[in-house]
Formats: C-alpha cells, structure tokens, sequence
C-alpha cells in the first residue's frame, strides 16, 4: 500500500469528497466540502475527477510524510505549504517523492484549505461517498473520525503527470467583511417589515460557536411572530431565526431537519465564502431573487469552466 503516513493531524483535518447525496429520508446529511470552489479547483489543477476525495484541513497544523511518488496542490485559505521545509506556492502543482515531509501551517487568511493528489486519496466508500460527517459518525478513514496521528492515507503512485498552477488573478480573496446574498423564503411573512429592513440592513459577527453544522451570527436582534414551527427539512445555507433573535446559518453538516422559522437561504456560491471567515469577521446580507441566485450559479459554472490554468514544465 502506497500513501501517506499522518504526523501531525492539524486542529481539524477531514477526508471530503463532493458530498453524501440522496440520503437525507434515513437521517443522513450530505457533508463534503464547506468551499466547494476551492475543492473543485484542487481536483482540476490535478486533472481529477471534480468528486475525487481529498482533505480539509481546518486552520491548520498539518503534517504528513510522503511514502509514494504523486503530485499534490494546496488550495484554499492561506496556509503557509512547505516541502522540506522549503516554502512552496499554493494553488501550484508539486511533485512529491517518498520521504518528502508536507506541512501546512496555520492559517493567515481565511479558514479552510484542500489538499488533494492526483488520482484522490483512495478510501472506502459509507452510502455511496467518503465525506466525512463526525455528528453522524460516518465517512472518513473510520466511523467519521476526524484525522489522528498515525493515521494512513492510501493513494495511487503517480510517476507523470501534466502541471498546472491558477494564476493570481483567478484566485479567490478571503476577506473578513463580507456581502452575503440571501433569497427570502415563504416564512419571510412571520418577521415583520421593520425586522426584515433591519436583518438587510446591519452588520453581524461571526462567533466562535462557529463550525460545519452552522455559523452563529451575533448583531441586531430579528424576532419571527411565532416561536417555531413544525419540524421541517432544511436545505443548505437555510438562515434559522432561534428564539434570541441572533441568525443561524446552517451549512453542510447541518441536522436534516429544524423547526425554528427561517428569514431565507444563503445562495451556495456565499456558503463557500461564510465558511471561509474566522470568529470576529463581519458580514451584511443583500437580498436578491432565485433568477438572480440561479444567473450567478449558471455564470460561476462557466467561468470556473473557461478560466485557463497555467501548464507548468
């Protein structure tokens, strides 16, 4: 068995692939990446399939040593990549040799990175995906388990391939204040005007009860008519309103059902960026339509499509 061996696991540091999808009826989630734009640019600049299972490295502190020939790349937040304890550029392709030790520090912008090989690690499939979901106890290496040291990443030898780096100017920015745009739902009707006009009008907080299931948002209060509803499902980046008046924004670990009234849903392209901020960041959210929401998918999909890479020699 040819891979990687775990040195040292970072603060969180997780297999993800695309996601767990058509699960939801039996309790389980869909998980994968928080920022699927980064995950997806990791797996192009290696030529992978865009699905192909990598790690999400949370904050940092990683450290692994390479017992295979393979070619990786760092995407993401900025985390410093180093190679031998030789700085390297992230978003670049590199080649690695047995031996060859891989850290990634902590981060100084943003707050998850990708690191993927080419081919993706090789690991065993829970209901159709390797995503790991703690809460749940499933995917990842064993029952949804974070990574540990002395953990094994199984991969495939890969002696030539094409590189590739994203240049600059294609690369996303992590910023800490941030516009998130939000399609109002049909419980938008129990938050009054005045409330509304304050929810898109103000400024909130990421706090530290911050993580994959949601980002808890502190601001100016928003008090729905009713103190909750029936049990209902919850799509991703579904915006709760609890009983304190302070936003819930749920994310891709979230519980597959909620009843707490709902302001609206963050369109996917900002869940990515939300998910990008550390605790302290600020946020204002913009409402806009669902043929706003669906003209920016369709127009980030084909300039992710026509965006060219730089090939390396």
């Amino acid at each position: 068995m040819s891979g990687f061996k775990v040195i040292q696991p970072g603060l969180l540091t997780l297999i993800q692939d695309a996601g767990r999808y058509g699960h939801h009826r039996i309790g389980l989630i869909t998980g994968g990446p928080l920022d699927a734009n980064a995950f997806k640019w990791a797996n192009r600049l290696l030529g992978n399939p865009l699905d192909s299972s990598m790690l999400e490295v949370s904050l940092g502190g990683l450290v692994l040593e390479a017992e295979v020939s393979t070619y990786m790349v760092v995407t993401g937040a900025e985390m410093p990549l180093k190679i031998n304890g030789q700085e390297q550029e992230r978003w670049h392709t590199h080649r690695v040799q047995p031996g060859d030790r891989i850290e990634l520090g902590f981060s100084t912008q943003g707050a998850r990175a990708y690191l993927a090989v080419s081919g993706g690690f090789q690991v065993e499939h829970s209901f159709g995906s390797s995503a790991t979901v703690t809460r749940e106890g499933i995917g990842g290496l064993t029952n949804g388990n974070k990574l540990q040291q002395g953990d094994y990443l199984p991969c495939n030898e890969q002696t030539s391939s094409k590189a590739f780096r994203l240049p600059e100017k294609h690369r996303p920015e992590y910023s800490d204040n941030i516009s998130l745009r939000v399609i109002t739902g049909y419980q938008q009707q129990v938050f009054s005007d005045a409330d509304k006009r304050m929810f898109f009008s103000s400024e909130y907080e990421v706090t530290d009860r911050a993580d994959r299931m949601g980002y808890r948002l502190a601001g100016p209060e928003v008090k729905p008519s009713i103190d909750g509803i029936l049990s209902e499902g919850i799509c991703h980046g579904a915006i709760q309103i609890p009983a304190d008046g302070q936003p819930i924004v749920l994310l891709n670990d979230r519980q597959t059902i909620g009843g707490y009234p709902k302001i609206g849903s963050m369109i996917s392209l900002d869940t990515a960026r939300i998910a990008q901020l550390l605790p302290g960041a600020k946020v204002h959210f913009e409402e806009i339509t669902i043929d706003d929401a669906h003209n920016l998918h369709c127009l980030a999909q084909a300039r992710f499509e026509r965006t060219e890479m730089e090939a390396l020699d």
